[in-house]
């Protein structure tokens, strides 16, 4: 049966599938093993193992077709992000919660229990953050994008409870680096920042250079979405949501990580002009404990200078 991929034309989702083409598990010749759904796909996979389905992720009949007569392992990356959601509010309630559930439902539908791997946010906590943010720290969503992936969260966990999937919420940070698009992510800059200095230009960046965010890079992000697949929910005392161990460091030490890597200059290339309103919500991240996901074994890209090289590298 075929692992099912929703927005798999996205940023996360083309890495992923070019890791899984590059896995093992999926021999040669074997074709229809990765179900692709996006709106639409720039560059189509020509692989035989690919089938493609272009189409809205809340029209029932793309999910039928998308589902087929079933999957056994879905990422659900599909999603309306944090500026566009917030822009249209409709946009985002349509796609990020009714979505999910439509695809849930198509899913309990199936004559076998799918393992669902969710890609949820750090949105889920709101501004202003506490001092501290553990696994045990109650959500505060305090934009729609945050709201809806924490209700589709626990829509996942029941519909796990009562056997219909087998689910696993990720909850996110701000994944760098992503190439310069309207993309709808208000985190964008974080990526730009990255980018942009390796690779000789200048940035002003829009928060200042001490404002501490959470990180991590798109292979690592891949790394740990195929680790919760593989995760046995049993033995981690059902735990159905899990913070990631991020890296926790300010944009200045970003900066200097680059700096480090391409050249001192890259220090005379950057300039800061804060946004109260981007820093408030993108660069006052408290420090983040997590040792059920650490035990559980999730990874980050363990040291700034790993994080810019990976930044930069495909997944």
């Amino acid at each position: 049966m075929p692992i099912l991929i929703t927005g798999a034309d996205g940023f996360i989702g083309r890495a992923l599938v070019q890791r899984l083409l590059g896995a093992a598990s999926l021999a040669a010749g074997v074709s229809d093993r990765l179900v692709l759904l996006d709106r639409s796909f720039a560059s189509p996979p020509t692989d035989p193992r690919v089938r493609c389905v272009s189409g809205d992720l809340t029209e029932p009949e793309v999910l039928r077709e998308a589902v087929g007569s079933g999957a056994d392992l879905v990422f659900h990356l599909a999603s309306i992000p944090g500026g566009a959601a917030e822009a249209d509010f409709a946009l985002g309630l349509n796609v990020n919660l009714v979505g999910t559930l439509s695809l849930l439902e198509q899913l309990r539908a199936q004559s076998r229990r799918a393992t669902l791997v969710f890609a949820s946010t750090i949105g889920v906590y709101g501004v202003p953050m506490p001092a501290l943010i553990e696994e045990s720290t109650v959500p505060a969503p305090s934009l729609s994008y945050g709201a809806e992936k924490l209700a589709a969260e626990i829509l996942l966990s029941d519909y796990s409870r009562r056997g219909f999937v087998d689910g696993r919420s990720l909850r996110l940070p701000g994944i760098v680096a992503r190439p310069p698009a309207r993309s709808g992510l208000l985190s964008a800059f974080l990526s730009d920042l990255i980018r942009m200095l390796s690779a000789g230009g200048r940035f002003t960046c829009p928060v200042s250079a001490d404002g501490k965010c959470w990180w991590m890079s798109r292979p690592c992000v891949i790394d740990n979405l195929l680790h919760a697949a593989r995760l046995d929910v049993t033995a981690q005392a059902g735990r159905r949501v899990w913070l990631l161990p991020v890296l926790h460091a300010s944009i200045g030490q970003i900066v200097e990580a680059i700096a480090a890597i391409c050249g001192a200059e890259v220090l005379e290339r950057v300039t800061y002009r804060p946004d109260a309103a981007l820093q408030a919500q993108f660069a006052s991240y408290p420090p983040l404990s997590c040792p059920a996901s650490v035990g559980a074994g999730f990874r980050n890209d363990g040291s700034l200078d790993s994080l810019v090289r990976r930044a930069l590298e495909g997944p």
